[in-house]
């Protein structure tokens, strides 16, 4: 561990540094005291050469209802599409959801290919056997009909498909890829969610494991957006309840990181041209709406959904509130909990969750992303209090008297009693690490920038450590 320790007086440096440059975050950081904790955020901030001035907000068109998978076979025909490659795995290609949408798509004349073998947690090299297929067929649109993992796998299948030339590594995000703007029109993509999730039928993001590091990255551009989501509610009874819980949790941080990422005009490098501007830019003032009120209904439905399948209104909700969460970190970014879980579910040794038909040990993404929020929103909590008292305010507890100060403690405590309540595994010994595998859990966040730069106080590898340990058990 001595390789991550760096002098107490370097590291309460650069606390001090951190504090002294959050502006108008909350009464605690700001010379200037704010009537209104709430709508602080929304005020101008100060910006230099380098931060960013702008916030660009993007989503697919959504639709929502019972039964309206049975639409879209007529969505392809309006397209004037040709000949569709449908994605999904081979657990769901047997289930009402996939079938259903099959039956549109025959029903309206649609030609189309199934590709069955996506890989639950993707990795480089099953999407790229998603991509020779999609390849090989010269499809001119793209269906999905799965979770995350079949969302994710479809937009990178569309979108080197689309580029037949492009090297793999060109879209990747940098330091692992080259992270390149995607300036080639990609085919119509329509995705249709079966878990209460990820909410990739929102987002331009497709994430994977990189096996030659053993740490997810993933590729980020809104030209990867689905061009329509397909929510229909009657998908989220097939989840058994650990997906339910897993999926959840997916959800929960998402809408917290993003809601206590740092502020858009806090961002940096602005971009020199707008298609240089990332798809997470930092919580902004319409994202935090939609983070808000995800965490709202995760307060109501949540372990309703989870421990009641045939709970429709419930599991309904969650779908939503998957969505809802989607539009707010697919514009404003996730940070900490996503960036040390993706060398969490990387690593992963003999670990198989219950009730997920793989053949492979697999950690599933809510739970690696679960797994350190409790130490992660303690460790962020300094930099902007209000905004984690007011996530944990929303998800039910009395604030009441509450101090600044304690915010992190009170929410990281609210996280625990959720965990607790959905059966979570305790910590990362439980999925099967130890003391020994934190520097090289360590060494898997460094390359993360894409999300770790997003939390609202900088870390150094000592800190990463640190909570990387505090993880190891939760209650």
């Amino acid at each position: 561990m001595n390789v991550y320790m760096n002098s107490m007086r370097d590291r309460s440096l650069q606390l001090v540094k951190a504090v002294s440059a959050i502006t108008c975050r909350c009464p605690a950081h700001s010379n200037v005291m704010q009537p209104d904790l709430h709508i602080c955020q929304t005020k101008t901030h100060s910006t230099t050469d380098n931060t960013d001035y702008a916030f660009e907000m993007a989503c697919s068109n959504i639709r929502y209802g019972e039964n309206v998978t049975q639409e879209v076979g007529m969505d392809f025909n309006n397209l004037g599409a040709k000949k569709v490659c449908v994605f999904t795995d081979k657990n769901l290609v047997n289930l009402p959801p996939v079938k259903t949408a099959l039956e549109s798509l025959r029903k309206n004349s649609v030609p189309h290919d199934v590709f069955d073998q996506v890989r639950i947690e993707p990795t480089d090299k099953s999407f790229k056997a998603a991509i020779d297929f999609a390849k090989a067929g010269e499809y001119d649109a793209f269906l999905a009909v799965g979770g995350g993992s079949v969302i994710d796998t479809c937009k990178a299948a569309n979108l080197y498909a689309s580029k037949p030339d492009a090297d793999f590594l060109d879209y990747v995000n940098a330091p692992i890829g080259k992270g390149l703007p995607v300036t080639h029109t990609v085919k119509p993509l329509i995705a249709v969610p079966t878990t209460a999730g990820t909410g990739s039928e929102t987002t331009g993001v497709a994430v994977f494991d990189y096996e030659p590091l053993k740490a997810k990255t993933g590729i980020a551009s809104r030209a990867l957006r689905p061009l329509l989501g397909i929510v229909d509610p009657l998908h989220a009874r097939h989840m058994p309840e650990r997906v339910a819980a897993y999926s959840g949790f997916d959800v929960l941080c998402h809408a917290l990181e993003s809601f206590t990422a740092i502020p858009y005009n806090e961002r940096a490098p602005r971009p020199d041209n707008p298609i240089n501007r990332p798809a997470y830019q930092g919580s902004n003032p319409i994202s935090d709406i939609w983070s808000k009120h995800a965490l709202h209904i995760m307060k109501n439905y949540f372990e309703r959904s989870v421990y009641n399948p045939s709970d429709l209104e419930a599991r309904s909700k969650m779908h939503l509130a998957s969505a809802f969460a989607g539009i707010g970190f697919g514009n404003a970014g996730v940070h900490l909990c996503h960036g040390m879980s993706y060398p969490i579910s990387g690593m992963v040794k003999s670990f198989k969750a219950k009730e997920y038909e793989v053949d492979h040990p697999i950690i599933p993404h809510g739970l690696s992303v679960v797994l350190s929020a409790p130490a992660v929103f303690q460790f962020t909590a300094p930099m902007c209090p209000e905004r984690h008292l007011e996530a944990a305010e929303i998800l039910g507890v009395d604030v009441t008297n509450k101090k600044l100060e304690d915010a992190g403690l009170i929410l990281a405590d609210k996280l625990r009693e959720i965990m607790s309540a959905m059966k979570i595994d305790n910590g990362l010994k439980a999925v099967g690490f130890t003391t020994d595998d934190i520097p090289a859990l360590v060494e898997g966040t460094l390359p993360q920038h894409r999300v770790t730069k997003l939390a609202p106080r900088p870390q150094t590898e000592e800190d990463l450590a640190r909570l990387f340990e505090n993880s190891l058990t939760v209650y």
